[in-house]
């Protein structure tokens, strides 16, 4: 019988549900990826906790988990006293509460295993989740455990909390509980006034008016006032300051329509001449407050709000006289000595003293390959050490280093402008409140030659139906709903009003590092005659000693076995050399390997060159990895018109593949400083034009706050991303076109509900205007016209959405 090949059978993690891409280590006959998985499994099943695995059968609940992540005393600073002062919501001798943001917490398993602290920690006296807000509560005993042992746990199972420099410097977070209160009493008074006006609903007999009419009148006045003056307040103090501005915006009719009501009722409530519109008045206040408690919660969670402090962690490791301690980073100052590991940040302006520094700039400056340092030399607060640990001596405080210049811009300190915001509702509210006082007047004219008693009522009954509440109500639902959906796809906006500038924009410009590449690959490409087997053995067994990030990267591309090296090698800033099978093995510069640099179209890209014994030496050029579908995307972009450009940071070694995508068209600028893409986008909208920045660093903070609409890309939407107005998950990038679209045709839906809100305006005018409108006529006409003018903007984004494929994965026009 012929012999059929087994299919390979992969394994998968039994915490993390990642694939072992090498051999699993096994516990309890289960595989797991790593160590670190493996030990938060053991942790988990010593504790009586592995229900954890069960509750969440859609996927593995747990996150990959790196051992050595947690060094031993590394949150020993927590548990100063004066940090603990900024840090916990309560203190006592016998609770402390502290409150954590957890990234990590994804599912109902991190909901249950956080709940259940206490049994990995019986200091832990009780954990409460909010999920929402991925947020964790937890109540410690002092005496029983300390707050750097509950981080350090919190670490080792995988939900590692927010530590960064923005917790310690913030104000404590108070939620915004003016709306709830401001609503709940807006629903309370109108119910309750709706029950006293039955008797004129109903039309009751007349002695039952007669004897309780003026009594449910003065009470339902009682009920209104603390509408009028706390829950409405908002409205007439928008209204107020777009007036100073010399500007009407849709509070400004509203305003007016609001006490108009509410004066004509207390007038007719007083003089016996009617029951009032109150239930209207209270009913309005309330359907627009929902609105507004829509627009304020959707996706209140993440942060879109940050400076540099919240790129910064809150310790560093500081030596003094050879003994390391660590200290929170708002401690240090000016000739302090400090260590820096692997993969952690400069906090402050620092010279190097001691080690070979490789400082990855992508973030700060936009610069891609990291940059060698020496001795002596300066290193700026930002900068994040790739390779060993270096030692440096701070040279300036953290508040006053080079990063914080980012922040020193005007443009900072003021309020973003969206030029999208309110666009149609205040363009509507001007000419609305011009129309109303028009036909205001035009039906006092007509009736005071007839019947004067009619023209006062006609006149005041236009301006109480004229009240454009529905019309308001149709822009933050319709928005909230285009939110909603967006973030079912990864791409948070700050409000509503953000939507509809995406939609009106007609320019986007793209920082390039982490933005339109990918920052964790990069294309590699081997110039020469060709290297056998044999040949990259040697090359790869040289590189498997070498720290620098280069090396590093070039020996995860080559795939030869490793052999013995002897006489190792390395020069700073040039290359390193070694012996291998008695061949010598030159890596580094051109000069390092003697080699002579070509004249080659992509002469500024990043090269390593290689010299095997004594032959010709090659050399391997380092290009960016760009995202996948970034061709088809650019293209849509150009199809709806949008000019694009590109602003980056790193040389120009890129243009051409960059030309390749974007076209002649499209301006690239290179070497571009953060003050440069500041300046540019400056110039963009001096021109005129409506312009979206889609950033992923600190370098791109200035220019995403001076454009329209800032787009912060990041692969975790719950980790650091700068100040911005909306936040896109890497894995939706190639989506920025259809979500554009979506936000375009949105603002349609925002024009049916107006429409609708002017049908029900033009009916209920035309019975002002008679005099025929009653408040019978106000109590049915104003909340149905409320309704179905939210019932249209919900439905008409959810079949738009529909329309274009929302609901799938892949989003298609």
């Amino acid at each position: 019988m012929p012999e059929t090949a087994l299919p390979l059978v992969k394994d998968y993690c039994y915490h993390c549900g990642d694939e072992c891409t090498s051999t699993p280590i096994y516990a309890e006959e289960k595989p797991f990826c790593c160590t670190g998985c493996k030990s938060v499994y053991e942790i988990l099943y010593a504790n009586n906790l592995c229900t954890y695995y069960a509750l969440d059968k859609s996927e593995k609940p747990g996150v990959t988990v790196k051992e050595e992540d947690v060094n031993v005393g590394q949150f020993a600073y927590l548990d100063e006293a004066s940090i603990q002062n900024q840090l916990l919501q309560f203190q006592s001798d016998t609770l402390h509460k502290v409150l954590f943001q957890i990234p990590g917490m994804h599912c109902s398993s991190c909901i249950w295993l956080l709940e259940n602290l206490y049994k990995l920690d019986q200091g832990v006296l009780e954990s409460r989740v909010n999920f929402p807000r991925k947020e964790i509560t937890i109540a410690y005993h002092p005496g029983k455990t300390k707050l750097s042992a509950i981080v350090t746990l919190l670490h080792k199972i995988g939900y590692a909390p927010t530590l960064n420099l923005e917790n310690l410097s913030a104000k404590k977070f108070s939620r915004k509980y003016a709306i709830n209160l401001k609503l709940g009493l807006a629903g309370f008074c109108f119910g309750n006034i709706m029950l006293l006006s039955f008797p004129e609903y109903f039309a009751f007999t007349d002695e039952i008016k007669q004897e309780f009419g003026s009594f449910f009148g003065y009470l339902s006045i009682v009920l209104a006032l603390p509408v009028l003056l706390y829950s409405a307040r908002g409205f007439f103090t928008s209204a107020w300051q777009s007036l100073k501005q010399r500007h009407i915006n849709l509070d400004t009719p509203i305003s007016l329509g609001l006490l108009s009501l509410f004066s004509v009722s207390v007038y007719g409530i007083f003089t016996a001449s009617g029951p009032g519109f109150l239930d209207s008045f209270t009913g309005l206040v309330f359907f627009m407050l929902i609105g507004k408690y829509v627009q304020q919660t959707t996706y209140d969670a993440l942060a879109f709000d940050r400076d540099y402090k919240a790129y910064f962690p809150i310790s560093v490791t500081v030596l003094k006289k050879g003994v390391e301690r660590i200290i929170a980073v708002k401690e240090l100052v000016p000739t302090q000595r400090i260590r820096i590991r692997n993969q952690e940040l400069i906090p402050a302006d620092a010279i190097l003293l001691r080690g070979q520094a490789f400082i990855d700039y992508s973030f700060v400056s936009g610069e891609s390959v990291p940059v060698p340092k020496v001795a002596g030399e300066i290193i700026y607060a930002g900068g994040r050490q790739v390779g060993e640990s270096i030692e440096l001596e701070v040279m300036k405080d953290v508040s006053q280093s080079y990063l914080t210049q980012l922040w020193n811009n005007e443009v900072f300190r003021k309020d973003k402008g969206y030029f999208g915001v309110g666009t149609y509702a205040d363009k509507v509210g001007s000419y609305f409140i011009s129309v109303t006082l028009l036909i205001a007047l035009g039906a006092l004219v007509y009736w005071v030659p007839r019947d004067s008693d009619m023209a006062i009522k006609a006149f005041t009954s236009v301006l109480v139906i004229a009240c454009p509440c529905a019309l308001s109500l149709s822009t933050p639902f319709t928005l909230s709903n285009t939110l909603k959906i967006f973030g079912k796809h990864k791409f948070y906006l700050k409000n509503g009003d953000v939507a509809e500038t995406l939609a009106k924009a007609d320019t986007i410009v793209f920082d390039k590092t982490g933005t339109l590449t990918e920052s964790t690959q990069t294309d590699i490409a081997y110039q020469g005659e060709s290297l056998n087997k044999q040949e990259e053995s040697l090359i790869r067994s040289v590189l498997q000693h070498s720290t620098h990030p280069l090396s590093q990267s070039l020996y995860s591309y080559l795939s030869a076995p490793i052999l013995p090296v002897i006489n190792y090698r390395e020069v700073s800033g040039k290359g390193v050399e070694g012996l291998v099978n008695g061949v010598t093995i030159l890596i580094g510069s051109a000069e390092f390997t003697t080699a002579t640099e070509p004249e080659a179209q992509d002469s500024l890209a990043t090269r390593v060159y290689v010299r095997v014994g004594v032959a010709q030496p090659g050399y391997f050029t380092f290009h960016n990895h760009y995202r996948p579908g970034l061709k088809v995307l650019l293209s849509e972009l150009q199809q709806q018109g949008k000019k694009l450009a590109v602003l980056s940071g790193d040389n120009a070694s890129e243009k051409e593949n960059l030309q390749h995508y974007f076209g002649e068209d499209a301006e690239l600028r290179f070497n571009q400083s953060p003050a440069d893409k500041l300046a540019f986008v400056a110039a963009l909208k001096e021109q005129g034009r409506k312009v979206i920045m889609v950033g992923d660093g600190l370098n791109d903070a200035g220019a995403l706050k001076m454009s329209d609409a800032g787009i912060s890309v990041t692969s975790s939407v719950n980790g650091f991303s700068p100040g911005c107005d909306a936040i896109l998950d890497a894995n939706s990038f190639t989506q920025l076109a259809q979500f554009l679209r979506f936000a375009r045709r949105s603002l349609y839906v925002i024009l049916g509900s107006f429409g609708v809100s002017f049908i029900y305006n033009i009916i209920g005018l035309s019975l002002a205007v008679m005099g025929k409108f009653s408040p019978v006529a106000s109590a049915i006409l104003m909340p149905i016209s409320s309704l179905s003018v939210i019932v249209c903007s919900v439905l008409g984004v959810r079949l738009v959405a529909w329309q274009m494929g929302f609901g799938n994965k892949s989003i298609k026009d």
